[in-house]
């Protein structure tokens, strides 16, 4: 618990000082003024985590957090608990959408299990961070004690720590855990706050009668722990997932140490909404890479006045979305650093009228 206090002490709004001369940069390269639209701001924010007008681009990392949930038993997904630690080896052998799409744009994946209900036994590559073979069913008791929850956050800060020691500069989320949109529901429903339907929707497939019957649960999850609901970190533990708690401890790590990172999807965002509910500030650090097909992301980025970098109906998770920003992160960066200004080029800038 003190680790966690200490990191989040740490956070502090970005130093807007600069803003003025990277924009000043990026009005002289060699491009009608604003033309790269959305790529500007995104050049400008990274700098200002930085807080540099030379940034960095070093290594870049996803971190994909992989756990069980109790609350499977209660019927709320298409798959079976045991795809978890299937899709855990698929992804450790490089098999996995996000292995594809992270050795495009030049990303390390990194796998953690922090909550997968199996031993993983000569899982090579594997990150061991396990805290529990999985949550409990949410519908009827706590997710995990608070004490765990604690654990699970700090171990998403200890890797924080880690990436900015071996020079990460951009670091991505990811998931992997069957039934994990529920518990993601939830925690939407509590911190948006907002009614259930709102922010429930199809996970992996279900059809409309489940759909009802996994919203029922996330009723039944609300009110069995409605006493822990007002605080955030009470109520990721209750109705959280582990992975969902590591994500949302290197969301506050990344942002203690300067680092940008890079939300994935549905359950990742539920674990930015945590994080953000304990560190309001923490929102400047922050890039969520897509919209996702899943019912209620678009709830919380209308709610909280905040824009997606891209649109694509994807609903994946592991990282997926997340590998695509970075890409386009790492894009509007190298623009910006390495492309001539007017005065390098000796290019005539537009007339100004008089």
């Amino acid at each position: 618990m003190m680790g966690w206090t200490a990191i989040v002490n740490r956070i502090q709004p970005v130093d807007l000082s600069l803003e003025q001369e990277i924009r000043d940069r990026l009005d002289n390269l060699t491009k009608p003024k604003g033309s790269l639209g959305r790529l500007e701001e995104i050049a400008l924010r990274y700098c200002l985590v930085q807080g540099t007008t030379e940034p960095e681009l070093g290594k870049k990392v996803i971190y994909t957090f992989a756990a069980d949930h109790g609350v499977v038993e209660e019927g709320v997904s298409a798959f079976p608990s045991e795809v978890t630690v299937q899709m855990v080896r698929n992804m450790l052998a490089g098999g996995a959408a996000v292995n594809v799409l992270a050795r495009h744009a030049g990303i390390e994946v990194r796998i953690v299990d922090i909550g997968v209900n199996d031993p993983l036994k000569d899982a090579a590559g594997l990150i061991r961070r396990k805290i529990a073979p999985g949550t409990g069913n949410i519908a009827q008791s706590p997710a995990m004690t608070e004490d765990q929850c604690y654990q699970a956050l700090e171990v998403g800060m200890a890797l924080a720590t880690e990436a900015k020691e071996e020079g990460v500069t951009l670091i991505g989320t990811g998931e992997m855990g069957i039934g994990n949109t529920t518990p993601s529901s939830a925690l939407f429903a509590a911190l948006l706050p907002c009614e259930v339907e709102a922010v429930t929707g199809l996970g992996t497939g279900i059809d409309a009668d489940r759909l009802a019957h996994k919203q029922t649960i996330i009723k039944q999850a609300l009110q069995t722990n409605r006493q822990e609901l007002g605080d955030p970190v009470r109520a990721l533990a209750a109705v959280g997932g582990f992975e969902i708690a590591g994500i949302c401890g290197l969301i506050l790590g990344a942002a203690a140490h300067h680092i940008s990172t890079v939300v994935d999807g549905f359950i990742s965002t539920a674990g930015a909404l945590a994080a953000w509910k304990m560190c309001p500030v923490v929102r400047e650090y922050l890039f969520f890479s897509h919209l996702s097909a899943e019912t209620g992301h678009r709830r919380f980025f209308d709610r909280l006045g905040v824009r997606p970098l891209l649109d694509l109906k994807m609903r994946l998770g592991e990282g997926t979305g997340s590998a695509l920003a970075m890409f386009l992160i790492e894009a509007a960066v190298r623009t910006y650093k390495e492309m001539a200004t007017f005065d390098t080029a000796g290019i005539t800038q537009k007339v100004s009228s008089s």
